[in-house]
């Protein structure tokens, strides 16, 4: 899917600023700015796995899927 063409607009928000600074840290960026980007695009990414996992599912998914577990 294309994605449409970035449009910056400036916002003014009241946030938690423990969960910004714990953002900005778990997210390993500088700015505030940064941090709610890359939050914002995690969630844009979650939405569009969630949609083809209902698409495969709604195709008769998969025989078997096994379990990844991560190493390291």
């Amino acid at each position: 899917m294309a994605r449409p063409r970035r449009m910056l607009k400036r916002k003014n928000m009241l946030m938690d600023q423990r969960k910004l600074n714990m953002a900005k840290a778990v997210l390993g960026v500088e700015t505030e700015t940064a941090a709610v980007e890359a939050a914002l695009d995690m969630v844009v990414f979650r939405a569009e796995v969630f949609r083809g996992l209902d698409e495969l599912a709604a195709a008769g998914g998969v025989a078997s899927i096994e379990p990844i577990r991560r190493t390291g």
